[in-house]
């Protein structure tokens, strides 16, 4: 794709996005956030078995952070992925398809519908291993506290420290 037509691409995704909205029920929810620029995005994920099964989200932000987000979620839904192939996709790979020419300045927002994936599929697999050991839901919540407290200053966040960023967090002229 050449420049022209991958900045359309981008932005028809941002203006038509696919798979926007709320899956209920979902077997999770993570929202995920960009506190650079104030972007925002929450993915709702069914499983079945060790596999994507439906990918909706929600999000606000910029144009590039939005489009990739529904770029990501019409590859899911359209191939349903196992755990492994989405903990294997790189950030880079989600930067070639996006146009490094065009993303390349801007690696957190192009990146973060799919750093939210990856967070989502954790949560799975690490709610289902706690669950089969014989952990409460009580039990899941604090370690999943003890987990955030870990990721801090990473720059980008996911879970419930993403709900805080907001569009007021923004920096100016962004």
């Amino acid at each position: 794709m050449d420049r022209q037509t991958r900045v359309a691409y981008l932005t028809d995704h941002y203006r038509n996005p696919r798979h926007r909205g709320v899956l209920d029920p979902a077997d999770v929810v993570m929202p995920g956030g960009n506190p650079g620029c104030g972007d925002v995005v929450t993915l709702y994920v069914r499983a079945a078995g060790d596999r994507i099964e439906e990918l909706v989200f929600q999000g606000e932000g910029c144009t590039i952070s939005q489009a990739a987000a529904s770029i990501l979620a019409q590859r899911i839904n359209r191939r349903q992925p196992g755990f492994e192939e989405v903990r294997e996709m790189s950030y880079e790979s989600m930067i070639d398809l996006l146009g490094q020419d065009i993303v390349g300045s801007r690696p957190r927002c192009a990146t973060l519908a799919l750093g939210t994936l990856k967070a989502a599929v954790k949560r799975l697999e690490m709610d289902r291993m706690l669950r089969d050991a014989g952990r409460s839901e009580e039990e899941i919540a604090a370690l999943r506290e003890a987990l955030h407290r870990q990721a801090a200053g990473t720059g980008l966040v996911f879970g419930e420290a993403a709900k805080q960023v907001t569009a007021e967090d923004r920096p100016p002229g962004v």
